[in-house]
This record gives C-alpha cells, sequence and structure tokens, in this order.
C-alpha cells in the first residue's frame, strides 16, 4: 500500500510520546503567553499592525512574484536599508522567512570545494543548509571555540563556521569572539543566525554580533527574523554588499521562492522604527529573563540561566514535557515543550519566553503554575 510506512512510524511516535498535534489559537486567548517568540511584545502594537494594513492598502495583499522578477517593492528596499543600518552592516537581503534565509546563506557560501563547520547545537535550518549545500560538512562540539579551530585545520580551501548567536533550545550564546578570532586565524567565513539576538542584545537590541563588536565586519555574515522581536513575518541576511551580490544570483531560496508578502514587510518596518525610539526594551526582555530564571531556580526547578530572552526548564521524559505542558495550558499558562528531535540532547524541556512586556505579576503566576504542575 501506497505511503504504507506512515503508520509504522506514527504508531513509533505515540510509543515515544513524540506525537505533535497542531492546535489553532483564537484571535483574543485568554491564556498568559510564555511560549511564543514575540520578545518585545510588538506583534499586537498597534503602530505594527497599522504597518501591515498601511502596507497591505499599498501594495496589495502578495508581492506577486518573485524578488527578481515583481515581488521587489520600494517597501522592501527601505526594510533593507534600515535593517542592515539599525545592525551596523553594508547591506541586506530579505527573504520569505528565516528559514528561507539559513538556506539561502549556507548554500551560497558553501561551493563544491568548502568545508563548513557547524555547531552540534545549531537550528534545523542551518543544519538543512549545510546538507544542502555542496561542501562538505563537519558537526563540531556545542559551543567550542577549539573544536572549530581543530576542524579548520584540517581543510586547505574555502571555510565557513556556521552556529547560531543564542541557541533556541536553552537561550545560551555562541562564543562570538571566539569564533570570529578562529575563523580570521584560519582565513574562513563566519556566518551567524541571530534569530533569537536581534531585539534583545547589543546596544538597543542591534543583536549579538553588535554587542561584541562584530557589527560590520567584512569576513562576517548575520541572518535574522522577522518573526520573533520584530513581531512580523520573513527574515534577511546581513553582511558586505559583495556577498548580499551574490545572494541575489546564486540563493535559490531568494531567486525561486515568491517575496515577502508587503504586509510583512510593513510590520517589520514598523516594528523596527519603534524599537530605535524606545531601545530600553531590548533591557528590559534581558531582565524579566533573568528575573524568571531567578524565581524559577529558587523554586527549585532545573532551569537553565538565559543569557538572552529565553528561558528552559528541564523535564525528566518527553511523556512528563508533554503532560507538564498541558497542565500548565490547563492552568491558563501557554509555555513551550521541546522534546526529542528538536533537543540535540535528548532532554526533553519547557521553553519560557520572557517578553519585554510581562508584568511582575504575571512572572508570580507564571512560577506558581509551573511550580504546582511540576512532575
Amino acid at each position: 500500500m501506497a505511503f504504507g510506512w506512515i503508520d509504522e512510524q506514527a504508531r513509533a511516535r505515540r510509543r515515544a510520546g513524540l506525537v505533535r498535534t497542531l492546535r489553532p489559537r483564537p484571535a483574543d486567548s485568554p491564556l498568559l503567553d510564555l511560549a511564543s517568540n514575540d520578545y518585545l511584545g510588538l506583534s499586537r502594537h498597534p503602530e505594527v499592525t497599522e504597518g501591515a494594513a498601511a502596507a497591505a492598502r499599498t501594495w496589495g495583499g502578495g508581492s506577486t512574484g518573485s524578488r527578481l522578477v515583481t515581488g521587489t517593492t520600494e517597501l522592501h528596499t527601505e526594510l533593507e536599508r534600515e535593517l542592515a543600518e539599525f545592525c551596523g552592516f553594508e547591506a541586506a537581503l530579505v527573504f520569505s522567512s528565516g528559514y528561507a534565509a539559513n538556506l539561502a546563506a549556507v548554500t551560497a557560501l558553501a561551493p563544491h570545494g568548502s568545508l563548513i563547520v557547524s555547531d552540534a547545537g545549531n537550528h534545523a535550518s542551518l543544519i538543512d543548509g549545510c546538507r544542502l549545500a555542496r561542501g562538505t560538512t563537519q558537526v563540531v562540539a556545542h559551543a567550542d571555540p577549539d573544536a572549530v579551530h581543530k576542524a579548520l585545520g584540517t581543510h586547505d580551501g574555502p571555510a565557513v563556521a556556521v552556529s547560531d548567536t543564542v541557541f533556541s533550545v536553552d537561550g545560551d550564546a555562541a562564543p562570538l569572539a571566539a569564533l570570529a578570532a578562529v575563523c580570521r586565524k584560519h582565513g574562513a567565513g563566519l556566518v551567524v543566525d541571530d534569530a533569537h539576538g536581534l531585539g534583545v542584545l547589543g546596544n538597543g537590541g542591534r543583536g549579538a554580533p553588535d554587542a561584541v563588536g562584530l557589527a560590520g565586519a567584512e569576513d562576517v555574515v548575520v541572518t535574522v527574523t522577522l518573526s520573533k522581536s520584530l513581531g512580523s513575518q520573513g527574515g534577511a541576511v546581513l553582511g558586505p554588499a559583495r556577498v548580499i551580490d551574490h545572494l541575489v544570483n546564486s540563493a535559490r531560496t531568494f531567486i525561486f521562492d515568491t517575496g515577502l508578502a508587503p504586509a510583512a514587510a510593513g510590520a517589520a518596518l514598523a516594528a523596527l522604527r519603534l524599537l530605535r525610539r524606545e531601545p530600553e526594551r531590548a533591557a528590559r526582555a534581558r531582565a524579566v529573563a533573568a528575573e524568571l530564571h531567578g524565581r524559577l531556580t529558587a523554586a527549585g526547578l532545573e532551569a537553565v540561566r538565559p543569557d538572552a530572552a529565553v528561558v528552559s526548564v528541564r523535564a525528566p521524559s518527553p511523556e512528563e514535557a508533554l503532560q507538564w505542558a498541558a497542565d500548565c495550558r490547563s492552568a491558563g499558562l501557554a509555555v513551550g515543550c521541546f522534546r526529542p528531535p528538536s533537543v540535540p540532547d535528548g532532554v526533553s524541556r519547557l521553553r519560557l519566553t520572557a517578553r519585554a512586556d510581562l508584568s511582575g505579576a504575571e512572572l508570580d503566576r507564571a512560577v506558581r503554575v509551573i511550580g504546582e504542575t511540576r512532575p
């Protein structure tokens, strides 16, 4: 029977407690949200939603084609210019998603004969970029510059190291300055995904590369998403102008994909401008994360110290993590639940988002519910 193997895989997932289901949410959910990636609380900000609506009224519901045909509007180029300026890079290129941006950056910058050194904790989009690239990939230990140094030392040709800046599972930060130093010693490029750093780290939320003095470096390329701190949709690659020109001419997820919808571009641009006016939002997100971590550990829970706005709490097993998240939901709290294969170390956990707009009372409520429902 066609696709008969799917049934066995479904049974195996059920036995392992790894079944995933879609849960549509209403527009006005009564749940306290610690599950989304809306780090700065901007997805429903009036300026951001009006930015989306105005762009749709002006440019239409869709971009109507690929970026190289009809999918590039004046709004897209305006967003790219302001995003590059804000983050301190020479140029930027907007994609339909952060996933597409990561695929583009890795595949276009790792041609045949090159070496890709990839952190074991990298996001799935970076991993898939490595799989699709024509270069050879070597996976190294998590957040280990010495391992990157050893890997690069085995290769004489073009090379690039690839890493998240803030890892999405535990919220720990990569040693970017040390990674850059290792790459420069070997003449390699550094590609980093700042999805969880933009809007949270750096001066006024300019990102992790800004925080360590790598913004604008000629050997550093950064990818970002517009769907987290900026509360919109889409992604971008930032770097030297010659790298961005290369992506325009070689990145398949740019050349053959429909351009980002105008509404998403308008919302992201409005959020970016709001962040420029209110840079304190970034510091607030970090402060909330630190406070949430402190309260959880004081309650006897095993929480990982956050370097940005992600706080994870370890669970005994995939099944218990799933039940824990469900019990939190029943008590009015939405939390993320990360289980294999989403976690590289095989340890399931609750994943909490420390949003900048959370109040002290909401933090009290979240910690109480998590503590009362613990396995």
